[in-house]
């Protein structure tokens, strides 16, 4: 909150002025507005004034099951923010509690089993929390009939190696914060949460830090794999603080042997880091914050990112984002112009590319994805990486029926601080802020064009990016690209 009836979210202010549902505002800012987060952000006592008047208003200008506040997501994070702003402060009153066992009941009615995923967890979540606040036969059937549930989601939606399975690692961070606030909660109605749920609860959250771990920069903050951005998830340092005051252990980067469930790996060697895809889109029934970014990376050297994916700066169903979802907007091979998934719509995935990891050792890995089957050939693209002490090879590697050739380009983009320039048709340098540089060289010409780079939402910060083009045929399938830097970064 910005001021008694302003705020600021996605990177775009807005105000009331026009209601709780200004048709002028996007979806998801309006989804913003009625959630409710600014009474757990820092400095929330300083507007407790603000949020009991805000709080008062939204119940008289938001009837019961009327609007876009009473959809069951927002639903479910305003029912765990005011039941959390109570329980630190005391400050609802009657009024309020009473409107809240009404969105609790509402939502004990309308549980979102037809989107499941992300939705369903919030909304699970939510009834635990309203179960475990109230007391009494009503309570005891929200709590009860969420944890019937919620048992069942939690096994499904963490893989084995701590991955959320939407495959994004800025909802992992939702997810896993969803989850601490569950294990702090029962430190407050101990007995209510039953022991063995508990226990599911910190096995998950101790596999999911270690994956968060995998999946963060020496920068501190996520990679951009499917829809991820900052800001809007806690970052890995704040989960990690908040799992140890709940009683769960930090956790490194995980050390993969090739039966990651995920798809993910990360490979470290010196001052460089490199974090890859080879991944499906996500759950089959639910790919909606999917890209088509299979067999995509970034890179750190030190603590400057390098090579990005472009990240995510809108919802809903315009031209960019689908751009974004592209994988034109990723740091892979793009074949004939299309994209490796068939991404549509604002969450929408049709055909869909199948990855699967043929190796993965000290230093390096190999993986491959039919994305492509659709083309004349049946095209598929295979890509290793190898970190070395002071460089990365990765060789992209297009094969299919014989006498069939294809479109290829395969991009790297680069993150705003670096800029780049060509030293002849098949090397570029690429000059960090810190003052050293990166030699890239190719065996096809390489060029250098504008981009743009999206971390947070509401935001497009201008980059470059490198394109290497080439025919891809049965006599000259491979394009192998190495970049070299100082060893000690």
């Amino acid at each position: 909150m910005t001021g008694a009836d302003r705020f600021e979210f996605l990177g775009e202010e807005g105000s009331l002025e026009h209601g709780w549902n200004d048709l002028g505002k996007s979806a998801l800012w309006t989804y913003n507005l009625h959630y409710f987060d600014d009474l757990r952000k820092a400095g929330a006592a300083d507007r407790t004034d603000w949020h009991r008047a805000l709080i008062a208003r939204w119940i008289a200008e938001n009837p019961p099951a009327m609007g876009v506040g009473w959809s069951p997501y927002p639903t479910s994070l305003r029912i765990v923010n005011w039941v959390t702003w109570d329980l630190a402060t005391g400050h609802l009153d009657i009024e309020a509690r009473r409107s809240l066992a009404d969105q609790a009941e509402w939502l004990a009615r309308n549980l979102e089993t037809h989107i499941l995923g992300n939705h369903l967890f919030a909304n699970l979540k939510a009834q635990i929390f309203a179960g475990c606040y109230f007391a009494g036969p009503t309570a005891d059937r929200w709590l009860g009939n969420a944890l019937a549930i919620f048992e069942r989601e939690l096994g499904e939606q963490v893989l084995d190696d701590g991955a959320n399975f939407e495959l994004s690692p800025m909802y992992h961070a939702i997810f896993l914060a969803d989850l601490l606030d569950i294990l702090a909660l029962d430190r407050v109605f101990p007995g209510r949460i039953p022991r063995s749920a508990g226990e599911m609860i910190i096995d998950a959250a101790e596999r999911m830090l270690g994956w968060m771990a995998t999946m963060t920069h020496p920068d501190g903050q996520i990679a951009f794999f499917n829809d991820s951005a900052i800001g809007i998830a806690a970052d890995f340092a704040s989960l990690k603080e908040y799992a140890r005051r709940v009683g769960i252990r930090p956790s490194g980067p995980r050390v993969y042997d090739g039966s990651s469930s995920s798809g993910y790996f990360r490979l470290t060697r010196g001052p460089a880091v490199v974090i890859a895809d080879i991944a499906a889109v996500g759950p089959d029934y639910q790919p909606g914050h999917a890209h088509a970014d299979t067999l995509s990376f970034e890179l750190s050297v030190g603590k400057q990112r390098v090579i990005v994916n472009s990240g995510t700066s809108v919802y809903g169903t315009c031209q960019e984002r689908h751009r974004q979802r592209s994988t034109a907007a990723h740091s892979t091979l793009e074949l004939d112009g299309k994209n490796s998934s068939d991404v549509w719509s604002g969450f929408r995935v049709g055909r869909r590319a199948r990855a699967t990891l043929h190796s993965l050792f000290a230093g390096g890995a190999v993986g491959s994805h039919d994305g492509y089957r659709f083309l004349k050939g049946r095209p598929r693209h295979e890509r290793s990486w190898a970190l070395g002490a002071n460089e990365l090879v990765v060789t992209d590697t297009v094969r299919g029926d014989h006498g069939c050739a294809w479109d290829a380009i395969v991009r790297f983009h680069l993150h705003p601080d670096c800029s780049s320039e060509r030293i002849d048709d098949c090397t570029i340098r690429i000059a960090l802020p810190c003052g050293s540089s990166i030699i890239g060289h190719s065996n096809h010409p390489m060029a250098i064009t504008p981009g743009t780079w999206h971390p947070r939402f509401g935001s497009s910060i201008a980059n470059l990016r490198i394109e290497i083009a080439w025919r891809a045929d049965g006599s000259d399938p491979r394009c192998e690209t190495t970049f070299k830097w100082n060893p000690d970064g």
